[in-house]
């Protein structure tokens, strides 16, 4: 039985699945064993210069400089390894000649130059080995001497830049003179090098650096929210100590204007983002976050590094991959999207460029420049060109603590003025962060939309920055040590300065105002940090690749290196950002008394006009920015208009009606356009077009009191935007009173058969009157406990709620209730309750039919097929399930919980065995059962399901 056959049927509850590989796995890896030959074979061919043309003398030496990790000090320094310590990932880098060196950036520069012929002109990594790498014959003289001196090759890339490998800290001093070393750096124990190692000299023109010569690694630019939400608080997301509103993916999209490129269909489908890591992760994590907050059910690929240690479940680096997964796929909803990860994340990009796994790369860890070897720095750099030569797009956190990255490394409290790498290469994206601060604006919803969102449009930003005495926390910035200014970045408020400058843009990334809601080691937890900013962006951007194709501005994705087109478009399209103008990232330094390379003071800079380091660019209209991408016109920023909301009656029956009006005012004399949508707790209660003059426009619309609940109702006004003003919203309170007395009922049924027969876990139906004050349906899972101000107990245990209305209430039997007893039940409606009784028996199974008792969702079939139905009142199951709570999408079909009583099915008197019998996905209290019709019946047969010996009212199958 196939996830797929599980959840086929019940089109509107259950979505389906596919089954696809979304990547390549390890079959397009380039392995050594055997390659040597293929490449010598085919060098007359390719007729690639040598460049190792002098023998291999080991005598003769050249020393690579630039690999002295800067924590591998001295006063750190425990002495040598053991010989026999293993160092498992170690890359020979290769460089490439002068005249490649040339080539390529005129190649790069010609990519991103709409009048080349080369303009997004990418290349396959098979062609940028044979324009940019080492030649097959000296891939071969490196191959065999590194199996000489004993190592393992264990990888030689498809771009001929990198040769893998692995051995023992005593072959690395033999064959490379490099002296491996512990040092206990802030109480972690690491090997590094502690001299510059040394390689034959035939091979100094193409060998540039050694990586993996000590295992140091780079860390996550996240920060945790110092308050969660409790239980009982979800899922309003406020916080109960701040105030402060958590971010759900809708508000991301509201707020950033996303959700118009959705409606258009730009989503994500057809394209592909890796997101880059260093732990496995628990899959249940993902489908949690995307389940809660209604993301299309598309999990990522999971994939280790070939070659490389699987570093399990590291706790320091899980809420890092959870938080990068769910906010790429929130962003991007209908993506493909690899889980790349190794022991070491940098493995992990080098694998995803050299394999071309995906048009857009997505990283959220970094070190400072001076804690990074300069060495490592070059390489980063190196494998950031070819990225961007095959049409890559790198996206990388700035970091999280100001001007100032070092002291975010927890290692060394170093304090100087310092930026992160990988952010900091030209070819790399780097993201810093913002913070909205709406004053007193209203920007947020008091109740929540059915996604869980509450913002009504954009929100003014400043830089983000939380920081306090000894706990960083600020966007990113600053000028690099390492790499100089690219050419392209020019313009307003550019440092006068020869170096790089991060970062290019930001996005909100404080995590106490407003924090993003991710779910973490089963948890819902509130993050923030630079981190947030990469992935989210990462997901914009792949969308980006599929708005480009979609509007035939290019043929196929991949947009390389997005920065050289950023800072010419912050000039001639200045409407698709934010510029953010206040605050600062300024963050303040003081050493103690063993610190070293500290100098205290503070780090920082200020906002302007303008690019900054400390928002870059600043933030973007995605929206506007994906039109001015295209070559749309975007003239200024959309201006945001007030919104206020009256109503007719304030307090009304619940058998009354009050019209509510919004009013729409711009501040700089046009008139808003566009239309009004009501909602109550997230239910729409109409929707409205704008209309008038003068700077004002209103919209009305008339709602029920039994579209409410009994007593203070928050209704929330949402004014859609238009070409000039951005979505905003206001809301108004309407109290609400009971019409009708005290609820009565009239009977109690399966909530399937419509007869009697209850059992805990299935679905029950209350008929009566008055037994709500209008009508709720749930709209999510777990199911809540209370709609429209209804509650209901039984034997004192809080039930599930379906629906509610008037007349009828649907609800699960808790799975708590005893079997074979008499159990209390009562109805609480707005404060007027009713009590009643009814018996519960082990299992009642009742198959749920149409009017005319035919099964659904199939009424008619042919001898063979395979058929499902739907039933309640299955009992207990196994692996047993909350009440109230339904089997996560993409749960394995053998963990589905099934029923323990032993199931058979009758057609027509012919009793067959299902295939499968159990709680699909998605569904709470119903059973799936799917079987295959018996042969030899036709016409209208009788269906009768057996559980446990006790059967179920008759269904009706018509037999083709």
């Amino acid at each position: 039985m196939t996830q797929r056959e599980v959840q086929g049927g019940l089109s509107d509850l259950i979505r389906m699945q596919s089954g696809a590989e979304l990547f390549p796995s390890t079959r397009n890896f380039v392995h050594a064993r055997g390659l040597v030959l293929l490449f010598v074979c085919a060098a007359e061919l390719i007729a690639q210069v040598n460049r190792i043309t002098a023998p291999v003398d080991n005598a003769r030496r050249t020393v690579l400089t630039g690999h002295g990790h800067p924590l591998a000090r001295v006063g750190f320094d425990r002495g040598a390894v053991d010989s026999s310590l293993a160092l498992p990932s170690m890359t020979l880098m290769l460089k490439q000649s002068p005249s490649q060196q040339a080539e390529l950036a005129q190649l790069l520069a010609a990519q991103q130059d709409p009048s080349s012929p080369a303009y997004h002109h990418w290349l396959t990594p098979e062609e940028y080995a044979d324009r940019f790498g080492a030649s097959p014959d000296d891939i071969a003289k490196m191959t065999n001497w590194l199996t000489a001196q004993g190592f393992t090759v264990t990888a030689i890339a498809r771009g001929r830049t990198w040769i893998s490998f692995s051995g023992t800290a005593g072959q690395v001093a033999h064959a490379l003179g490099a002296e491996i070393h512990n040092y206990e750096v802030s109480g972690e124990l690491h090997y590094a090098s502690s001299t510059e190692p040394t390689i034959p000299a035939a091979f100094g023109t193409v060998v540039q650096s050694i990586r993996g010569l000590n295992d140091f690694r780079m860390k996550p630019m996240l920060k945790p929210h110092g308050a969660v939400p409790a239980a009982s608080q979800q899922p309003l997301y406020t916080s109960p100590t701040s105030g402060n509103h958590f971010i759900a993916p809708d508000d991301f999209a509201t707020i950033y204007d996303i959700k118009p490129l959705y409606i258009a269909g730009i989503n994500g489908s057809g394209q592909k983002l890796v997101v880059a890591g260093q732990t496995q992760i628990n899959i249940s994590d993902i489908e949690t976050f995307r389940s809660r907050f209604n993301l299309p059910a598309s999990v990522p690929q999971i994939m280790l590094v070939p070659g490389t240690i699987d570093p399990g479940i590291s706790q320091s680096d899980l809420p890092e991959a959870d938080l990068d997964l769910e906010l790429a796929g929130a962003a991007a909803p209908n993506a493909s999207i690899l889980f790349l990860y190794s022991n070491d994340v940098m493995n992990a990009v080098q694998y995803a460029i050299d394999q071309n796994l995906a048009p857009v790369i997505s990283i959220s860890y970094g070190s400072c420049e001076p804690e990074t070897p300069t060495s490592d720095a070059l390489t980063f750099q190196q494998w950031a060109q070819q990225g961007n030569a095959q049409g890559i797009t790198w996206v990388a956190a700035s970091g999280d603590s100001g001007g100032a990255d070092c002291i975010s490394q927890g290692s060394s409290n170093d304090g100087e003025a310092s930026v992160d790498v990988p952010a900091s290469i030209p070819e790399v994206t780097g993201m810093g962060g913002t913070e909205f601060s709406g004053g007193t604006g209203q920007f947020w919803s008091s109740t929540n939309n059915t996604n869980s969102g509450s913002a009504f449009g954009y929100i003014p930003e400043i830089v983000w920055n939380d920081s306090t005495p000894g706990n960083p926390g600020a966007s990113g910035g600053g000028a690099s040590m390492i790499f100089a200014k690219p050419s392209w970045q020019t313009g307003p408020g550019v440092p006068n300065n020869s170096a790089r400058n991060v970062p290019d843009l930001s996005l909100t990334a404080s995590a106490d105002h407003d924090g993003f809601m991710i779910i973490t080691g089963g948890q819902l937890q509130i993050y923030g940090g630079t981190s947030v900013a990469s992935p989210s962006f990462a997901g914009i951007v792949t969308l980006l690749n599929q708005y480009v194709v979609t509007k035939g501005v290019q043929s196929s994705a991949g947009l390389g290196n997005i920065n050289t087109k950023l800072y010419a478009l912050a000039q001639t399209a200045a409407g698709a950002f934010h510029d953010i103008t206040v605050g600062n990232n300024i963050v303040t330094v003081t050493c103690g008394a063993r610190a070293r390379n500290c100098t205290p003071g503070s780090y920082g800079f200020n906002a302007g006009t303008g690019y900054d380091e400390a928002t870059g660019l600043g933030s973007i209209d995605v929206n506007s920015f994906f039109t001015a991408w295209s070559g749309g016109s975007v003239s200024s920023p959309r201006a945001t208009p007030s919104v206020t909301v009256t109503a007719a009656a304030a307090s009304i029956t619940s058998s009354g009606s009050t019209t509510l009006t919004a009013i729409v005012s711009s501040t700089n004399g046009g008139t808003p356009t566009g239309t009004v949508s009501f909602s109550y707790n997230g239910v729409g209660l109409g929707t409205a077009t704008l209309s008038g003059s003068g700077g004002s426009a209103t919209a009305s619309v008339t709602v029920s009191g039994t579209q409410l609940a009994v007593g203070s109702d928050s209704i929330t006004a949402q004014y859609s935007g238009d070409a000039s003003y951005s979505p905003a919203g206001a809301s108004i309170t309407i109290n609400i009173t009971a019409a009708t007395g005290k609820p009565s009922i009239a009977g109690v049924t399966n909530g399937a058969s419509f007869r009697q027969g209850f059992a805990p876990g299935g679905v029950l139906t209350i008929f009566g009157s008055s037994l709500a004050p209008g009508i709720f349906s749930a709209s999510m899972v777990p199911l809540p406990t209370q709609l429209g101000g209804v509650t209901v107990s039984i034997n004192g245990v809080t039930a599930p709620l379906y629906y509610v209305s008037a007349s009828q209430l649907n609800i699960q039997i808790p799975y708590e209730m005893p079997a074979n007893a008499t159990v209390s039940l009562q109805i609480m409606n707005n404060g007027q309750t009713i009590s009643s009784t009814f018996a519960t028996q082990n299992v009642a199974p009742g198959i749920f039919t149409d009017a005319n008792g035919a099964l659904v969702p199939a009424k008619t079939a042919s001898a063979g097929q395979i058929i499902s139905l739907y039933l309640t009142g299955a009992g207990a199951v196994s692996p047993s399930i909350a009440t109230g709570a339904a089997p996560p999408l993409g749960t394995a079909v053998a963990n589905l919980p099934r029923p323990v009583q032993s199931l058979t099915v009758s057609v027509g008197g012919t009793v067959v065995q299902p295939q499968f019998a159990g709680i699909p996905p998605e569904l709470v209290g119903v059973v799936q059962v799917n079987f295959a019709v018996p042969s030899g019946l036709s016409g209208s047969q009788s269906v009768v399901v057996n559980i446990g010996g006790v059967s179920s009212p008759p269904a009706t199958l018509t037999i083709q």
